[in-house]
């Protein structure tokens, strides 16, 4: 569908690229490494959340589904705040550098908090304290992911250099999953649930500031114009681009959320595995993902970038169709492998998609508010909590799943609701949004085709 008529020229060449002074490789390196330190807190808060509270300590998934719900509102408020915040903020250090040095100590320690509750709690008393730690660590994460991301588009101007950089903050983020996600059950096994999230919140926190304080954004005049929040909303509010964006993001990021939140439970119940096959089943997808993601580099250095895009979103929901019908370990780490593969390409492309939202705002409003676009594009993908959160509340009256204590019969059959069922409705529903906007670039004045120049293969610059 073709986006309304605008006073602004745009070209449909492939992968535009502005004039700009070719990066530094540390410059690449120091802020691509920040989504190493990024990734680890909230990879073991999101995937091992619901199987710490709900299968180990009896929380009901109910009542988890009613926290993630919870929790998806009070994202909604309180990610444009942030934004706005951010963008007018006007310091020595920057616009972004305070707050990834303030946010960063306070996630840590909430999601150590969350990782250990006290012993004396009660049923109701455990769900209260695993919602508040939960949106707290949520909530500051925003804060945390927000800054970065809005680094992203004033750091690096063209799509040459945002391939590059993108590329290789992806692998960061990939690496920490495998860390995160995939040694996890090994790790948590031998010292305890508390003290891996205190190991995973100081690794993470050191690289974040290692980033923040490395990575050298724009200077802003004391009198350049500040974003004014309600202009701002209103902008977005009717801007197509960020809302098609924002939806194909968050239906993929339900998607993957519940799988990465499934993955213990089919391990479990449909596998009955644990221990390292149960992290090499995790760790198999992550390094297909790293591995896949030159692939899908190159896909772009040879088609428009919204294709490529489109391409990833339909081949990561096709993948899960076979994992449905794995049955033995043999087959789900085959299948797996193409989960990998989808998932490295939506990542890769992903991000490209977000900054040309915020390259098309800044050159019609001239004003410059990445962190409150980021944000929002952020609470977007946020929203996913209200996919995930109604998806568990199903998982009693579809199969009797109530928790650990009380699994139900059919405990094999949530496992792949949840893993595979679950995702493919939502990455079907991501592919077909994809196709509301064209996508088309603003085309500035120094504006060109870089399709041919783009070349992710040369190491120098990472």
């Amino acid at each position: 569908m073709a986006d309304i008529d605008s006073p602004y020229s745009y070209t449909s060449s492939p992968n535009p690229i502005q004039t700009e002074a070719k990066p530094s490789r540390w410059k690449t390196f120091n802020y691509a490494v920040g989504m190493f330190g990024t990734s680890i807190p909230i990879n073991l808060l999101k995937t091992y959340a619901f199987a710490f509270y709900v299968d180990t300590l009896g929380v009901t998934a109910a009542q988890w589904g009613l926290i993630m719900l919870i929790y998806a509102f009070i994202d909604a408020a309180d990610n444009p705040v942030y934004g706005y915040l951010s963008d007018r903020t006007r310091s020595k250090w920057g616009r972004r550098r305070p707050w990834l040095v303030i946010g960063t100590p306070l996630l840590v320690l909430s999601l150590v908090l969350f990782f250990s509750p006290p012993a004396w709690l009660n049923a109701n008393q455990l769900f209260i304290y695993a919602m508040l730690f939960y949106i707290l660590a949520g909530t500051l994460d925003s804060v945390l992911n927000a800054n970065y991301g809005a680094l992203f588009p004033e750091l690096f101007k063209s799509d040459l250099s945002r391939g590059k950089a993108n590329a290789l903050r992806q692998a960061f983020q990939l690496v920490a999953m495998i860390i995160s996600i995939a040694l996890t059950p090994v790790v948590t096994k031998a010292i305890g649930w508390s003290n891996t999230a205190i190991l995973y919140g100081v690794l993470g926190g050191v690289v974040i500031l290692y980033m923040a304080l490395t990575s050298r954004e724009e200077p802003v005049g004391q009198d350049e114009p500040k974003p004014k929040i309600w202009d701002s909303v209103k902008t977005l509010l009717s801007n197509r681009k960020f809302w098609v964006a924002g939806f194909s993001n968050a239906f993929y990021s339900a998607a993957m959320a519940m799988v990465m939140a499934g993955l213990p439970l089919y391990a479990k119940y449909a596998l009955g595995i644990d221990g390292w096959k149960q992290a090499l089943l995790m760790g198999l997808v992550l390094v297909i993902a790293i591995a896949s993601v030159a692939v899908w580099a190159a896909f772009l250095r040879k088609h428009d970038l919204v294709k490529v895009w489109r391409w990833a979103l339909l081949a990561l929901a096709i993948s899960y169709i076979p994992l449905y019908f794995a049955r033995g370990y043999i087959m789900a780490l085959v299948c797996a492998s193409l989960v990998g593969f989808g998932f490295a390409g939506v990542i890769t492309t992903m991000d490209l998609i977000h900054a040309r939202v915020m390259d098309e705002d800044k050159a019609k409003h001239n004003v410059r508010r990445e962190g409150i676009i980021s944000n929002a594009l952020g609470f977007m993908n946020r929203l996913n909590s209200l996919f995930t959160g109604a998806a568990f509340l199903l998982l009693k009256s579809l199969y009797g799943y109530e928790s650990g204590e009380v699994p139900g019969n059919q405990p094999d059959k949530v496992a792949l609701f949840i893993i595979a069922v679950f995702p493919l409705i939502m990455m079907i529903l991501s592919y077909l949004t994809s196709f509301l906007s064209d996508f088309k670039v603003v085309n500035p004045e120094q504006a060109h085709s870089a399709a041919s120049m783009v070349d992710y293969s040369d190491n120098k610059d990472f």
